[in-house]
């Protein structure tokens, strides 16, 4: 039967095989966001009409220009940005392109506060504009 000592280390050299630490180097996060042109202060959006959300893209790194983004509606209430990120405005459509056009849902909530924010690998956020 092996003693208390030699399964302590058995057990240390394991821990000691597969802990040894590999180099860490630092890596720069590339974080791109982009100005949101439109919708702009009193900007009305009827519930149900087709809209069209721009940005620029006279900045894109080179590292971003296959990516794809995420437009989703909310709005500004108590220093908070309020997001349905269940009911996405805009999904998968190209960084690089400036533009999506969507249908403003018929069930969005009549507002002044209304905010859209544009996410590819940041978010950024629009002006508050209306929804009626």
């Amino acid at each position: 039967m092996f003693s208390i000592v030699t399964i302590f280390s058995i057990f240390s050299a394991f821990l000691l095989a597969f802990s040894t630490a590999a180099p860490v180097h630092p890596v720069e996060l590339l974080a791109w966001s982009p100005t949101i042109l439109s919708p702009i202060p009193l900007t009305s959006w009827p519930r149900g009409s087709t809209q069209t959300v721009t940005w620029a893209t006279d900045n894109v790194p080179a590292e971003k220009m296959n990516s794809t983004g995420l437009l989703l509606l909310g709005y500004l209430e108590n220093d908070s940005e309020n997001l349905d990120i269940s009911h996405p405005l805009a999904v998968d459509f190209p960084i690089i392109s400036g533009e999506v056009a969507f249908t403003v849902p018929e069930n969005a909530t009549v507002r002044s506060n209304a905010i859209v924010v544009l996410f590819g690998d940041s978010g950024n956020a629009s002006p508050e504009f209306c929804i009626v």
